[in-house]
């Protein structure tokens, strides 16, 4: 392993423990450092310095932000469940379905009917 993987593997870990931490306490501030988009700034970031192909970097990040649309729905439906008071492991299941079915359809979406410049 060298040291720019175990730095990322850092960053991550505590950018984690710190939003995880943080949810444990009254008020929105776990949300708010778990809502950040941290990780697609470090992705990003990364990947520029690795490339410098700032191009490069401007695709993903509209990449990521459809994506960031197909799994919107992952919360919706683990919130609207959970308060209808089913089963924690159902709910979560079902959110993780929603999710992956929006970003599914954000997939196919890209796929035929992105158009290249």
């Amino acid at each position: 392993m060298n040291l720019q993987f175990l730095l990322k593997l850092a960053i991550t870990v505590a950018l984690v423990l710190i939003a995880s931490g943080l949810s444990k306490r009254p008020g929105v501030l776990g949300a708010l450092v778990a809502a950040l988009p941290v990780t697609s700034l470090l992705v990003l970031g990364w990947l520029y310095v690795e490339t410098r192909d700032a191009q490069r970097v401007a695709g993903m990040s509209m990449d990521i932000f459809w994506f960031v649309l197909g799994g919107l729905l992952f919360f919706p439906a683990l919130s609207l469940s959970l308060k209808a008071g089913w089963q924690p492991w159902l709910c979560f299941a079902l959110a993780g379905l929603a999710g992956f079915s929006g970003m599914s359809g954000v997939q196919y979406l890209l796929t035929h009917f992105r158009t290249t410049a």
